[in-house]
């Protein structure tokens, strides 16, 4: 599976991206080797995420996310699909 997801930074801050391990994406996010923009804004806390069955598909919608507004993506946030999905726990 891959996934688009939204960080909350620790500044309050969005940060948009695309993985096909979320768990372990979140993770080298905390640790200081996920984006140079998440590196001095940690810790970090997924915000919302969204499947995809391919890799392009998911490229394509972090694309278009990046693309919104401040105020779109805070209303993306608020759904709060925060839990990470069974499959990628491990």
């Amino acid at each position: 599976m891959n996934y688009t997801y939204l960080l909350r930074c620790a500044d309050g801050t969005l940060y948009c991206g695309w993985t096909n391990h979320l768990a372990a994406r979140v993770a080298a996010h905390n640790a200081g080797k996920g984006a140079k923009y998440t590196k001095t804004r940690r810790p970090v806390v997924l915000a919302y995420y969204e499947e995809y069955a391919t890799r392009s598909e998911a490229m394509r919608r972090e694309a278009a996310l990046k693309k919104l507004t401040k105020k779109e993506k805070e209303a993306m946030a608020a759904l709060g699909r925060t839990e990470l999905p069974v499959d990628d726990e491990t």
